[in-house]
């Protein structure tokens, strides 16, 4: 009988995100409210568990208490079961003391034990600050048949976003020829999506001499994929072309939000046959106030509404009191809006209280509001 093949996901969990200001300052990227109900990390870990990937491991760095707090032993996303399930890797002290994860691919090197003891055949990474749906399976299943020992997702991006990201060259049969690490001028608009299924032995053999390497920033972008082209191994791209988003700055992550408005769902948030998994809170349903209006608006449970809220998405427990106007805004959870209060394009982050008759936010700029106070973008 064939023996089955085993697979190992690996999700890292552990970036800052500086870029998303005030939003990353108690919590990690993937941690970061999204759609009125979720989490970032929510929509990895989803995938994951919709492709029937039997393992997971999130690897953390950056403050993750939230984030621990939100995972738990994994029940929203059924990886509430042993011997793995869900399994939460963190920094640890060794015979040389503590230290942290130093780059993508020294996260995975430092849990080499771990893995090891999985004796994966192949292994998924994953990238926890990422907005899509994805079936992994099946990019798995084209890097088996392809026999590559290396296959990166990737997706076409606007050319004066390319910059940001890696691009990849590749052949009229898929395979990758070349790898720029956020290259100033790019070749192309072909751009890694941090997704790869890597042949286990072969990765492994790359970490352990990549360690080694003192030159290195034990990056898979910047060291690991380049040294692998430059050897000679088989590397292949897969296609994506559903919706994706970086969700990389305060100004990404408020349109990211608004997307979900969009009438023809480009997320397909409303797909019952690929459904975006949890942490619920187990609230009452929200409540809309006689004399309040509501156009175009996602409104989670436990807010209630009493002004008129227009183009928003509300979370839990908000509260927008009589005679305020919100709009093209994204609440999050426990806010309160002021009576007679006006907000434009803003951001309102959990459990802030705006100050009956605020005027904030305008068409052109993306208001962030904070306990910290007021950044303009």
């Amino acid at each position: 009988m064939e023996r089955k093949v085993k697979i190992l996901g690996l999700l890292l969990a552990g970036g800052q995100g500086s870029r998303l200001k005030a939003l990353t300052k108690n919590m990690a990227k993937p941690a970061v409210p999204y759609g009125g109900k979720f989490r970032i990390i929510d929509f990895a870990l989803s995938n994951a568990a919709n492709s029937a990937i039997p393992d997971i491991a999130i690897l953390t760095q950056y403050k993750p208490l939230e984030l621990n707090e939100h995972l738990g032993i994994g029940e929203p996303w059924d990886y509430n079961r042993s011997p793995v399930g869900l399994k939460i890797l963190s920094p640890y002290a060794g015979e040389e003391g503590g230290r942290w994860f130093t780059g993508t691919a020294n996260s995975i090197y430092e849990n080499l034990d771990f893995i090891d003891s999985k004796d994966p055949d192949y292994v998924l990474i994953l990238s926890g600050d990422h907005i899509y749906k994805m079936n992994y399976m099946k990019m798995i299943d084209a890097h088996v048949a392809s026999g590559a020992d290396c296959t990166i997702s990737v997706i076409e991006v606007p050319w004066e976003d390319a910059p940001r990201f890696g691009i990849v060259n590749t052949r009229e049969d898929g395979s990758i020829e070349a790898f720029q690490e956020k290259p100033q001028e790019p070749k192309n608009n072909l751009a890694s999506m941090g997704i790869y299924v890597f042949t286990w032995p072969v990765l492994r053999k790359y970490l352990v001499e990549d360690e080694e390497m003192t030159e290195s920033e034990h990056d898979f972008g910047k060291n690991i994929v380049p040294r692998m082209l430059e050897d000679g191994r088989k590397l292949y791209s897969y296609h994506y072309r559903g919706y994706w988003k970086d969700v990389g700055t305060v100004r990404s992550y408020w349109e990211s939000n608004l997307d979900l408005l969009n009438p023809a769902d480009p997320l397909e948030l409303f797909h019952r046959d690929w459904r975006i998994y949890t942490n619920n809170l187990n609230l009452p349903p929200h409540r809309v106030e006689e004399g309040a209006k509501v156009e175009e608006a996602l409104i989670s449970e436990g807010s209630v509404i009493e002004g008129h809220v227009q183009k928003c998405v509300i979370f839990s427990n908000v509260h927008v009191a009589k005679d305020t106007f919100v709009y093209n805004s994204v609440i999050q959870t426990g806010a309160v809006i002021g009576q007679g209060s006006r907000l434009e394009n803003a951001i309102v982050m959990e459990g802030v209280h705006i100050p009956p008759g605020t005027v904030l936010g305008n068409e052109y700029d993306v208001t962030l509001i904070s306990p910290d106070g007021i950044l303009v973008e």
